[in-house]
């Protein structure tokens, strides 16, 4: 069995929905050898870290950056993983008021810094609610846990 680690900051209504629904696609009937373990990002720690075989992490844009509870995870993982969990796959999702960016760019850099695996680009769910996010985030969740489920990341 393989484990998939789920880190998202869901601070409200709208981003809880997104990660109940990246949870949701995790759970495709297709889907029969992976664990997933949702935890958020304060409460998220080293050793879940170390315990999974991919991660998928989702972010609030926070003035042009992720927000600081993902950053806070970052911070405490950062020197527990670094050597042991080199080439872990990851996939990223930004609920984005404006463009994204450099929430992306700053998750990328701590991620490059880790020597993760990025395995697809990151989904940016920018601008004004839309209820295709909910489709988006769980189609991202389906296809991380069918490819860790086959073997492919």
């Amino acid at each position: 069995m393989k484990t998939l680690l789920v880190v998202i900051h869901a601070p409200s209504p709208n981003t809880a929905r997104l990660r109940d629904a990246v949870l949701e696609g995790t759970r495709d009937p297709n889907v029969t050898e992976v664990t997933v373990n949702a935890i958020a990002p304060l409460h998220a720690t080293a050793e879940d870290v170390l315990e999974c075989d991919a991660i998928i992490l989702g972010t609030t844009e926070n003035l042009g950056y992720m927000s600081g509870a993902l950053k806070d995870f970052c911070d405490r993982i950062y020197y527990p993983c670094l050597e042991k969990k080199q080439g872990l796959p990851f996939a990223l999702f930004v609920r984005a008021g404006h463009d994204g960016t450099g929430t992306c760019r700053a998750v990328e850099t701590i991620t490059t810094g880790l020597r993760w695996k990025m395995v697809q680009p990151p989904l940016v769910c920018r601008g004004e609610w839309n209820e295709e996010f909910i489709d988006q985030v769980t189609a991202l969740g389906t296809t991380i846990a069918m490819s860790l489920d086959a073997g492919i990341i």
